[in-house]
């Protein structure tokens, strides 16, 4: 195949990723927005390159003609999850979407692979909208740990390095780590009630600052800018004590002087 018709084949599994990345991203932003604790921390995404897909269909002796019915994982997008209890609830939100449908699972955390990987793989497929009219394409979604991720990542560049062929000694010791990342995550699961309240109250910190400083913000706008001044100085104190009783306090005094600016300039 020409390098054109591979450019145009894979562009609308550029168009999926960059899709799928975006709405993704959302359902992170939509919780944290509300205050709410994300089961997704980060995502990625990629499209194969020509020579890994070259590749692929050698080693699965692939015909060209076949290449996008038999490789599912042409466009691939990754969510790392901070603990393992996380990815059933991602689960449930790509099994609720109308606009992605699941062609099958493969779970590697249960099952993990002879070289000690673990996550847990779901195929879609996702419909796009391109010059062309619609195309419906395959899709591989990755849910795995943070944890998981780091151990996927450093066994890739070995392979990456070793063309494929790890020496034993390699071997063994990537085993020995997938096994000590396993038992991080367990561990982990048992503080992570913990360490949500901590995230969760950081969170809310966070939005409360960002509301205060836009509040006085826009009081330079309308107020007299030494008040403001004096209402800065005091912002400053209350927030190096860290007490949030106090934050919240000041944040309401603070709406109650900017609804008096809002009000006289009605008037």
């Amino acid at each position: 195949m020409e390098l054109q018709l591979w450019r145009e084949m894979l562009t609308p599994y550029e168009l999926a990723v960059d899709e799928l990345v975006l709405k993704f991203r959302h359902i992170i932003r939509e919780y944290r927005n509300v205050g709410r604790y994300s089961p997704i921390e980060q995502v990625d995404g990629r499209v194969k390159s020509i020579s890994s897909i070259l590749d692929k269909m050698q080693r699965k002796k692939i015909n060209v003609n076949d290449v996008e019915k038999e490789l599912e994982d042409i466009a691939g997008i990754r969510l790392i999850c901070q603990f393992v209890e996380d990815i059933d609830r991602v689960l449930e939100i790509i099994e609720s979407r109308s606009d992605m449908e699941i062609k099958s699972h493969k779970d590697y955390i249960s099952h993990s692979k002879d070289s000690g990987y673990r996550s847990y793989h779901v195929i879609i497929y996702y419909e796009v909208n391109t010059i062309y009219g619609k195309k419906r394409i395959q899709a591989e979604i990755q849910i795995r740990t943070l944890a998981m991720n780091f151990w996927a990542t450093v066994e890739h560049s070995l392979q990456y390095k070793y063309k494929g062929d790890i020496p034993q000694h390699v071997t063994d010791k990537l085993l020995v780590a997938s096994d000590a990342i396993d038992v991080l995550d367990h561990e982990m699961s048992t503080v992570r009630d913990e360490i949500m309240d901590a995230q969760d109250s950081f969170r809310k910190k966070s939005n409360l600052v960002s509301e205060i400083l836009h509040t006085m913000q826009n009081l330079y706008k309308v107020a007299n800018r030494h008040e403001v001044l004096k209402i800065q100085d005091e912002f400053y104190k209350i927030y190096e004590t860290g007490d949030m009783e106090r934050l919240e306090h000041f944040n309401k005094q603070l709406d109650i002087i900017a609804e008096g600016y809002r009000a006289q300039s009605i008037s």
